[in-house]
């Protein structure tokens, strides 16, 4: 039985996202993409990702070079993070944002897909999004962006709510308004779960069971480790652990959110939404779920272990 592959049939071009910037990139046999909607464990997996690759040491300050996202507009010069990636002597892992649809598929790579409940996602977006510095404004809407320019954030969650979950930025999407649709990105990869180089993992069961999770990616990707070397690895990624080697005397995050590492990391837990989300917002929620495939709405609102 021939298996379909994820083809890139649209262009996803605005204030954050610039999917043609994949045009040129040259992949290796054994290359790993990283690819979440948002606010789902992108950087978690990267730190992962990195200590199994490069070991525990502490690399937060360079993640961002080490594992660059391709197709965020406002790199700086594609030219330059392909020349940094074709020097790396390691493995290599990189992270995209982009949906299948989105996102040119290589047979030969891993693509690590990872998924959290809609819900906190938005929690954890609105505490990104809302601390969102005057020169962050800027960059994002610089006269070279593609289309309307990204808004100011609402005050609260509720004000954002009813329109992040019900209208989406791109004319196929139908969530994610201002930034990008989170349903539509896990729908797309979901389709293509059985393939063998695509692998699931899901925010909640890293936080649950971490070295499972761990030792599960590492299998996927036939990644080797000592089983001494567990305990410190397992250690070195846990979000305490990134949160404090993020706010260190090099705050990367410093210019761009208010509270820098400390806000971006912020609290990493799951169901603040009961305390913020009224009935009538939760029934936009349903409305919004009943479009998905029920296995992924399970999935993604119980984890792997649903």
């Amino acid at each position: 039985m021939t298996v379909s592959l994820p083809e890139r049939t649209r262009e996803y071009r605005h204030h954050h996202l610039d999917s043609t910037r994949w045009d040129g990139f040259i992949p290796r046999d054994d290359d790993i993409i990283v690819t979440t909607g948002y606010k789902a464990g992108t950087t978690w997996m990267q730190r992962i990702l990195a200590a199994l690759i490069l070991g525990p040491g502490p690399l937060y300050d360079h993640l961002t070079t080490i594992s660059p996202w391709i197709d965020s507009r406002i790199s700086g010069p594609i030219e330059a993070s392909f020349e940094r990636l074709d020097a790396q002597p390691h493995r290599r892992f990189l992270k995209s944002h982009l949906a299948a649809d989105g996102l040119r598929f290589f047979t030969q790579a891993k693509y690590i897909v990872v998924g959290r409940d809609t819900r906190d996602v938005f929690m954890s977006m609105f505490n990104h999004y809302s601390s969102f510095t005057d020169r962050m404004y800027a960059i994002f809407n610089d006269a070279e962006r593609p289309g309307p320019e990204l808004p100011r954030c609402p005050a609260t969650p509720q004000e954002l709510w009813p329109r992040w979950i019900s209208e989406g930025w791109f004319e196929w999407e139908s969530d994610g308004w201002p930034w990008w649709s989170h349903h539509h990105h896990l729908s797309t990869w979901w389709e293509f779960r059985d393939l063998p180089n695509i692998l699931f993992v899901h925010y909640s069961d890293l936080k649950a069971d971490p070295e499972t999770e761990m030792r599960r990616i590492a299998a996927f990707c036939d990644i080797v480790v000592a089983e001494e070397t567990w305990p410190a690895l397992v250690a070195s990624v846990g979000l305490d652990a990134m949160r404090t080697e993020a706010q260190g005397h090099n705050d990367p995050l410093a210019m761009a959110l208010d509270g820098g590492a400390a806000r971006f990391f912020f609290k990493g837990t799951n169901g603040r939404w009961r305390e913020v989300l009224t009935d009538e917002d939760l029934a936009l929620y349903d409305a919004a779920a009943s479009t998905l495939d029920p296995v992924l709405r399970v999935w993604l609102e119980q984890g792997r272990r649903a």
